[in-house]
């Protein structure tokens, strides 16, 4: 496979290289009047005498002929492997489809470099700023509210509800409650849908109207939350959330304008089907949508009336996306100058020594961005009891989970399978997330110290075939059946992923060093995922598990609290549901994160507590945090203003300015 990447890359190269020779200037003999002073001996009378004169000759001189400046590209071409399924707004969440609806659609928000900015909104509201409130509001017998945990109940006796105190109380069914109730105020810019005329608040009105309709295939979460949402104006609408929901992201209730006037006649059903919401949706982006040929390509061409066309965007007349599944060929033709862009759906880490190779010949701009994605390996430290019967607790100690973490060369593993492009993690965000604390414990790679702890816990090599074996002597609560059990566990995680393979080989081999057997074993996504009891990783039924979850802005630290460890509720657990499949139970981190959980951004409640939070897992090591995953995209050398941004979900999302000039 890489012979032939390398052979279509030399290839590409050499008509490159061509390409950009026959391009030089070409020269020709040009006949010009040349005057000159010349100075000449002559003869008068028989002497001879110094003469100065002036001369005009005609010669042939080589003269390079004008090369006129070409003007700048006015079309740009995307590549992607991927052909969005539908351009519904509430359609399938594909990344491709984001892609071409940053082109239709003004972003309201972004959320660039862990933040979040203001851009189809004249800012984001706050506290400060009063344009967001916390009201203190009567509630009675029958209302919706948000309970203690944030799920959405009616209020009844037995419910547990935060107070507008602050207090955690269980409401008895009679006594008057007071709770906290957020409003925020959104003030939209002057967006034009693309037939010229105005949008109106009552567009995003009708947006969570029809979000809220259950034939509309999206997420529910904020809508639940929601006591009301109304316009307040032409251009602004608040949001009311449900007594005792405090929103850490409150800034963020706001719905994109969806056109009424256009969609109103149709049911939320029926927009999930309709050609006018599918493939040709109004829009009031830089661009709008000229035409889809299935399978090849979707075009679409500057929009006259955006609302920023003064201000000289978007910078190209029009936008093409191609479709390239093979990624050699999308690779190829990025590099012949048939693209303008490769977006990351269609290219990996795989493609970097082209890339990096390609950089080098000056033919393209590649782009390596560590994203919001972590791979890690899990310890199961409370395996569900039937699997629990199967082999000896070998992690429930601290200090053999902190051992296995420093025999681990996280390192070479970013070196060798992510051509040193990305960072070792050390708990669920990354080194520059603005929240990243000071006083985390970052295990270092270092096999003696490793083994030192080993040998500290008391599981010896006794027998010397080079592993470890189990003593219930130096265990807490030991089980003497298990004595002399070599330490053999299985690593699993999924199969058909190359990567994956890659890091599990590496953590294997490494291993051996610290005296620990390791198994692996690969297993298809729907099995491996599959939610417990049945499920192997959310069913607690392994020993070591690999993959990757999603963080972002906000801190993930929900992730492993006590109370999303899945299990029966038979056994005091709260389904098998929870994210929280290593079992740890950590009474101080559950406190600390929940506080965060329960604080807004910009308090000191919210960034110590995310902090502190960290510092307890860190120390605790209830997984071994690998590296972040790569955002791998490129571009042609002449393109200006694109980037890929470690938070913002697609490198599109400034694609109004994007183009060939600044």
């Amino acid at each position: 496979m890489f012979t032939k990447r390398w052979a279509i890359l030399a290839v590409v190269v050499m008509l490159a290289l061509v390409a950009l020779a026959a391009c030089q200037p070409t020269v020709e003999e040009k006949i010009v009047e040349v005057t000159r002073v010349v100075q000449e001996t002559v003869t008068v009378e028989g002497q001879p005498v110094e003469v100065t004169r002036v001369v005009t000759e005609t010669v042939e001189v080589p003269v390079e002929a004008p090369v006129e400046e070409a003007p700048a590209p006015t079309d740009l071409i995307i590549c992607m492997a991927q052909e969005p399924e539908t351009l519904y707004w509430y359609g399938t969440n594909m990344l491709v489809k984001s892609a071409v609806l940053h082109g239709v659609y003004e972003n309201l928000t972004t959320n660039l470099s862990y933040g979040y900015q203001a851009q189809g909104l004249e800012k984001l509201p706050s506290l400060a700023d009063g344009d967001a409130v916390i009201n203190v509001v009567d509630v009675a017998p029958g209302d919706t509210v948000a309970d203690v945990t944030g799920e959405v109940v009616t209020l009844e006796a037995g419910v547990t509800v935060r107070n507008a105190a602050g207090e955690d109380v269980e409401y008895d069914g009679s006594a008057a409650l007071q709770m906290e109730q957020m409003v925020v105020d959104f003030t939209f810019k002057p967006l034009v849908w693309s037939d010229g005329t105005p949008v109106t608040a009552d567009d995003s009105v009708y947006a969570f109207e029809l979000g809220s309709d259950p034939d509309t295939p999206s997420s529910k979460f904020a809508i639940d939350r929601t006591a009301s949402y109304e316009a307040t104006g032409d251009l602004s609408v608040r949001w009311t959330g449900l007594p005792g929901w405090r929103d850490s992201t409150y800034f963020l209730n706001v719905w994109t304008p969806l056109p009424r006037a256009a969609w109103g006649s149709f049911t939320g059903a029926e927009l999930v089907e309709a050609e006018e919401s599918n493939r040709m949706p109004i829009g009031h982006g830089p661009f709008k949508i000229s035409e889809w040929v299935a399978g090849d390509h979707i075009t679409l061409v500057k929009n006259e009336n955006y609302y920023r066309a003064s201000e000289g965007y978007p910078k190209v007349e029009t936008v093409t996306y191609k479709f390239i599944p093979d990624t050699n060929q999308l690779v190829a033709q990025l590099l012949a100058g048939q693209c303008d862009i490769g977006t990351q759906d269609g290219m990996d880490v795989g493609q970097a020594p082209f890339l990096i190779e390609a950089e080098s010949q000056g033919l393209l701009v590649p782009y390596f961005q560590t994203g919001t994605v972590f791979e890690h390996i899990d310890f199961n430290i409370l395996p569900i009891p039937e699997y629990a019967e199967t082999r000896p607790d070998w992690f429930s100690d601290v200090r053999v989970r902190q051992a296995m973490t420093m025999c681990t060369d996280r390192q070479s593993m970013v070196d060798n399978i992510l051509y040193g492009r990305s960072e070792v993690i050390h708990t669920y965000i990354p080194s520059v997330h603005p929240l990243y604390p000071e006083g985390l414990t970052e295990w270092p790679y270092d096999v003696e110290a490793a083994n030192a702890l080993l040998d500290e816990v008391g599981f010896l090599d006794t027998d010397g075939d080079g592993f470890r074996e189990y003593s219930s002597a130096n265990v807490e609560n030991g089980d003497a059946k298990w004595d002399g059990t070599p330490f053999k566990v299985t690593l699993g995680t999924t199969s058909g992923n190359e990567m994956r393979q890659q890091l599990t080989q590496i953590f294997k081999e490494n291993l051996v060093g610290c005296g620990v057997d390791v198994d692996l074993y690969y297993l298809p996504s729907s099995e491996w995922f599959a939610d417990g009891p049945d499920g192997v990783l959310f069913g607690r039924k392994y020993d070591l598990g690999e993959f990757a979850w999603l963080t972002g802005v906000e801190p993930s630290c929900n992730l492993y609290i006590t109370s999303e460890i899945p299990g029966d509720p038979e056994l005091g657990f709260s389904g098998w549901g929870g994210s929280n499949n290593t079992g740890w139970s950590n009474a101080d981190y559950d406190a600390v994160c929940q506080s965060a959980l329960g604080s807004l951004p910009g308090t000191p409640e919210y960034e110590e507590n995310h902090k502190e939070a960290q510092r307890i897992f860190s120390e605790n090591v209830p997984i071994i945090p690998l590296f972040l995953r790569l955002k791998v995209a490129a571009a042609r050398p002449e393109v200006k203003n694109f980037s890929v941004d470690p938070t913002e979900n697609s490198e599109l999302y400034n694609l109004y300015e994007i183009g060939f000039t600044d």
